[in-house]
């Protein structure tokens, strides 16, 4: 997929106020790493995650959302009622029914004649999102959107670890697969993205996706019967697969862009540990230097990682004129989608 007139104009973003540290965590499991002999700092040093944010109780996806789709809006000068599409795309959401997107609409004040729905597709929403209005861009369907994110993790990490405490037969075996949830954070982010006409010159120049959906098994989570919501993820070898779903996404995505992984500045990935960083840049052949991190504050945030990640780059001014930057993005399913963006 390769594009000439999508723009992106403005990032927003929201910070939850809590912070949360790994050893905050570890300390409330304190029991079970006493009984399994687990060693103190284990969280942190095996995922690079110091600490994540949480939201204050009963704040919902959309309300985060809109908080960070208002300040993308006023970052880029485009009225409420020049939006003609707005995609919400986080994982976590109000409700079954209606669409989140709804809510977020109705905060932000948007137009009623403004394309409005959600879009999910675990870690990947809020890239495919973009992708979703690039297309509507391109083909001259509308002139501006908003495509939001608002991961909210608190009822997992609570679910995860009260039901970790309260199973008497727990082992390490058995512990693995609850250990993703535990790097699991929350936040908001938004992107004002629009046709030429509108004057920004951060182009969106193309893409590539690839799935394997054969290891769809690998991550799988949601609501349980009288246990809140809970994830089961095979981490080690969703990192081997996921980093070889991405080594073919990459190649095809070097030749679709014709660009060379030497001409790119920066690279923003989704966030999950730093094993996976390392075996992604190296298998993938990168340097990390280039690489911008937020994991070690944020932790995983969801379909918000890898674009947060991308705003807060933006807005440190890792990105000057002319600039290559690639986006990498991976989720559960398996799923992959790279963006190239010219700045």
């Amino acid at each position: 997929m390769l594009y000439q007139n999508v723009y992106l104009q403005a990032f927003g973003y929201e910070l939850p106020p809590r912070r949360v540290t790994s050893a905050e965590l570890e300390e409330r499991l304190d029991r079970i790493y006493q009984r399994l002999k687990l060693p103190k700092g284990r969280l942190e040093m095996m995922t690079g995650i110091r600490e994540r944010r949480l939201w204050t109780p009963g704040t919902r996806p959309s309300a985060a959302a809109a908080l960070a789709g208002s300040k993308a809006m006023a970052a880029s000068g485009v009225a409420a009622e020049d939006i003609d599409c707005l995609i919400f795309c986080s994982v976590s959401r109000d409700m079954m029914e209606p669409a989140t997107a709804s809510f977020v609409h109705n905060l932000l004040g948007l137009p009623e004649r403004c394309l409005v729905f959600d879009l999910s597709n675990a870690c990947l929403g809020f890239l495919n999102g973009m992708v979703m209005l690039a297309n509507m861009i391109e083909l001259g369907q509308i002139r501006t959107g908003l495509v939001v994110a608002g991961e909210t993790a608190e009822n997992l990490l609570e679910s995860t670890i009260i039901g970790l405490l309260a199973d008497q037969k727990l082992t390490r075996k058995s512990f693995k697969p609850s250990f993703a949830s535990l790097t699991i954070g929350s936040a908001a982010v938004a992107l004002v993205m629009s046709s030429e006409g509108s004057g920004s010159s951060h182009r969106l120049v193309g893409g590539m996706p690839r799935a394997n959906t054969t290891h769809s098994n690998l991550c799988q989570g949601g609501p349980q019967a009288g246990a809140g919501t809970l994830m089961a993820t095979d981490s080690e070898e969703l990192l081997q697969r996921g980093v070889e779903t991405a080594s073919l996404a990459w190649r095809d995505f070097l030749v679709e862009l014709d660009w060379q992984s030497e001409s790119i500045a920066r690279f923003f990935c989704h966030q999950v540990g730093s094993a996976h960083s390392r075996l992604l840049f190296n298998t993938l052949g990168l340097d990390p230097e280039k690489n911008v991190e937020t994991l070690a504050v944020l932790g995983n945030v969801g379909s918000v990682s890898a674009p947060i990640t991308l705003a807060m780059g933006v807005e440190q001014q890792l990105l000057t004129a002319g600039d290559r930057a690639a986006v990498l993005g991976i989720g559960s399913g398996i799923n992959c989608l790279m963006l190239g963006i010219l700045w």
